[in-house]
């Protein structure tokens, strides 16, 4: 059994590449039942082998898969991931990375940990992680491997939030885009804002937005419910989807996220709302993977659009006061990794023996089987009941002693010592209790 992760992520691949592996949330279970049938068909299992765990972690930054499952198996899962956005495994090779045991685990306790983010130091990865693994543990595809990386991932991540300052000074994506605002606009109160989504980004979004007091706010989602929901709690308008192209026009900043797996805003809709502008500017962000705006729409004049990756280049500031925490953290997850690696390996070793285990469980129910045998035949002949008891324990006894006391009496004067250490520790230390 090995344990390994797989993935793309904002420091290996591109934007666009990385939305061709982005899953909704919803979309999860589906695809790990159908990676489980891939590596399972590896051992000559059906899908629903124990032996196969597997989860998907996949943002706006990364697509991520956990598998802890025979070592052999970790080419399946690259073929799979390759074939899931419709590439061949060789060309995504360049982009993917694969780390196992201690490694996987250092990676996933650095991700939880907001250590590998954008943002340093952001929290809300380790969200998004919890949802991944409930995902999977609703999917049936977690065991105890994968469950105890994730728990301990979690418990990393609340040291180093809890621990050192590593996020004290991050500044987070809905931060940068009022920033990146209001170098544009002076004054946010003669502004109408539109939010296309209703999902946590476009929540935490809205919240600092709302904090300048713009004119108006309305949200545009595909569930009206949710979308009034937020709507509500941002003192905003709602919006149909499909009224977006008829009304895009009166907003003058527009932020989008959604789970589309195509653009919502197309380049002709933005064109025919610039002209009934008269060319007053735009300023957009499309914090979706993949985009919900055409990449085209950025070389409009008078519109600035900014992507997830644009954002990253505006928070990574204060690097130079975060350093002592992040050595701090990596000490932390350190620790973390040395903990889970002795937990590995002590689970691998116990599996090692367990066809030995059951091997003497079936001489000993064997040598139950023959004492009882007898036993009866004594009863049946009229024996004493007490003098066959005693009988079958003496004979169990024997059966169970015979080999240790071989073993004494046979050793070579080199060997008897350890011999004698080995025989003491298994039937004078530890002796399971009489009393009950």
């Amino acid at each position: 059994m090995a344990v390994w992760t797989l993935g793309i992520n904002h420091h290996s691949t591109p934007l666009d590449m990385r939305g061709r592996f982005a899953y909704a949330l919803d979309q999860i279970g589906p695809a790990l039942h159908e990676l489980r049938q891939t590596l399972s068909r590896g051992v000559g299992t059906s899908g629903d082998d124990a032996s196969v765990e597997t989860a998907i972690l996949s943002t706006c930054n990364r697509t991520e898969i956990y598998c802890a499952a025979p070592a052999p198996l970790q080419e399946a899962s690259l073929e799979w991931l390759a074939r899931s956005g419709g590439m061949a495994p060789h060309d995504l090779e360049g982009f993917a990375y694969t780390h196992t045991d201690h490694l996987a685990a250092r990676h996933a306790f650095r991700v939880a940990s907001g250590l590998d983010s954008m943002v340093l130091g952001e929290a809300q990865i380790l969200g998004q992680m919890k949802h991944a693994v409930r995902a999977a543990s609703q999917a049936g595809a977690l065991g105890t491997t994968l469950q105890q990386l994730f728990q301990r991932s979690f418990a990393v991540a609340k040291e180093v939030r809890t621990s050192t300052a590593i996020g004290s000074q991050s500044i987070s994506m809905a931060a940068a885009a009022v920033r990146l605002a209001s170098n544009l606009f002076e004054d946010f109160t003669q502004l109408k804002v539109l939010f296309v989504g209703a999902g946590e980004m476009i929540d935490l979004v809205g919240t600092h937005f709302a904090a300048q007091h713009p004119q108006a706010m309305a949200v545009a989602n595909r569930t009206l419910d949710r979308g009034e929901r937020l709507a509500a709690k941002l003192g905003a308008q709602t919006l149909r989807i499909g009224d977006l192209p008829d009304r895009l026009h009166e907003f003058d900043i527009v932020i989008s996220c959604t789970a589309s797996s195509v653009p919502i805003i197309g380049l002709g809709a933005v064109e025919r709302a610039l002209k009934r502008r008269r060319n007053r500017p735009m300023f957009m962000v499309d914090l979706a993977v993949p985009r919900d705006i055409e990449p085209e729409v950025k070389a409009q004049d008078n519109v600035f659009l900014y992507t997830v990756d644009d954002l990253a280049q505006v928070v990574q500031v204060g690097m130079a006061h975060r350093q002592a925490a992040v050595a701090q953290a990596e000490a932390i997850i350190d620790n973390g990794v040395q903990s889970f690696a002795r937990w590995l390996e002590q689970r691998q070793s116990a599996s090692a023996v367990v066809p030995l285990i059951q091997q003497i469980h079936e001489q000993a129910q064997n040598w139950n089987a023959q004492e009882i045998a007898r036993a009866r035949r004594l009863l049946a002949r009229g024996e004493d009941i007490d003098a066959v008891l005693q009988a079958l324990a003496n004979g169990v006894a024997k059966k169970m002693l015979h080999g240790a006391v071989t073993e004494l009496r046979n050793a070579d004067a080199q060997q008897r010592p350890e011999t004698a250490a080995l025989v003491s520790r298994m039937f004078l230390r530890g002796a399971p209790s009489t009393h009950h």
